[in-house]
C-alpha cells in the first residue's frame, strides 16, 4: 500500500507503528493505513499509542522500542478499498487455470496532533 503525504505544516515529526508498517508523520499529514479492527465511521478520532520516535527540531526521542508517553491523534478522512490485485495460477499442458481478485481495506487519515 503506497503512502502519500501531502502537507506538512509544523516541523514536529514522529513516527508511528499501524498495521504492520511504519510511518513519518508530522500534523496535517495525509496518508493511508492499513483498516484498524472495530467499527470506524468517516469523522472518528484516532490515537496511535505506538510511537517510535519523535522530533520537534531540538529534540530527538527515540524509543526503546517506544516512546513513553507520546501519542499521534489523526481523523478519519474516507474508508474505501484499493485497486483490484488479480492473482492468476497457470499450469500448461495440464488444464489447470485459477483465477482470483482481491481488494485490500484502507483508511485514509489525516494527522491532527502530536504529544510528545
Amino acid at each position: 500500500m503506497a503512502t502519500k503525504k501531502t502537507t506538512t505544516n509544523s516541523s514536529e515529526i514522529a513516527v508511528i507503528a499501524t498495521g504492520g508498517k511504519q510511518y513519518k508523520v508530522s500534523q496535517g499529514s495525509v496518508l493511508k493505513i492499513e483498516k484498524i479492527k472495530g467499527e470506524h465511521k468517516v469523522g472518528d478520532k484516532l490515537v496511535f499509542d505506538e510511537v517510535l520516535m519523535t522530533d520537534n527540531g531540538s529534540n530527538t526521542v527515540v524509543g526503546t522500542p517506544k516512546v513513553a508517553g507520546a501519542s499521534v491523534e489523526a481523523v478519519i478522512k474516507e474508508i474505501d478499498r484499493d485497486a483490484k490485485v488479480v492473482v492468476i495460477h497457470y499450469k500448461q499442458k495440464s488444464r489447470y487455470f485459477k483465477k482470483a481478485g482481491h481488494r485490500q481495506p484502507y483508511f485514509k487519515i489525516e494527522v491532527t496532533g502530536i504529544k510528545a
